[in-house]
């Protein structure tokens, strides 16, 4: 992969130019649809270019079936499971800030279930206690399908004794965070993991 093509993968912002590479489309249908409202964008003041943000370029994507490989290569995918919305909330912020990661959410074990298996993340940043089921049945569930076994696994809990954590990993959990965390520790596992 060339260094022009990682430079456009980590863009917030892109020139018609760059989305027609990207979607493999000419750049005069990339600007037919910004003109139809189809691709939503920005005109840079006092000139005709036009400018479309990142997550309007991949909801364009998504409605018109076109993969996202191009644009989320390298990019690490965290599903962040708490039943808090402001500690969700938070990480997503700080993750998404980073660059480096794509993060989807779900605040119950059983959302944690369908969100593993439709985003497929390569790692849950998953907290002990959420309202239907503890962290350890989530993991159990994961480790029993074969086609998530390269999924990692980072539990988070504030209260919770020695016990519990070593039936955490004995469950397949692959590391233990007490909150609270800084986000640097939780970047640092998270990359350390997919390292792995």
């Amino acid at each position: 992969m060339t260094g022009k093509r990682e430079g456009i993968m980590d863009k917030q912002v892109y020139t018609t130019g760059e989305v027609a590479e990207i979607c493999n489309l000419s750049q005069q249908t990339v600007i037919r649809c910004f003109d139809r409202g189809q691709l939503r964008g920005f005109r840079v003041p006092g000139s005709r270019f036009r400018r479309i943000p990142r997550e309007s370029l991949i909801q364009f994507m998504k409605e018109n079936n076109i993969p996202l490989d191009q644009i989320e290569m390298g990019k690490t995918r965290v599903l962040v499971v708490d039943d808090d919305p402001a500690i969700v909330e938070m990480l997503v912020e700080l993750l998404e800030r980073d660059g480096r990661f794509e993060v989807a959410t779900a605040a119950t074990g059983f959302e944690a279930g369908m969100q593993t298996r439709e985003f497929k993340p390569d790692v849950i940043v998953l907290d002990y206690m959420l309202p239907d089921i503890n962290g350890n049945a989530v993991c159990k569930t994961i480790r029993t399908d074969p086609q998530l076994a390269e999924v990692k696994v980072i539990i988070v809990s504030g209260v919770i004794d020695r016990d519990d954590v070593e039936r955490l990993f004995a469950d397949g959990a692959d590391d233990f965070l007490q909150k609270p965390f800084s986000i640097e520790q939780l970047v640092t596992r998270i990359t350390e993991l997919v390292r792995g």
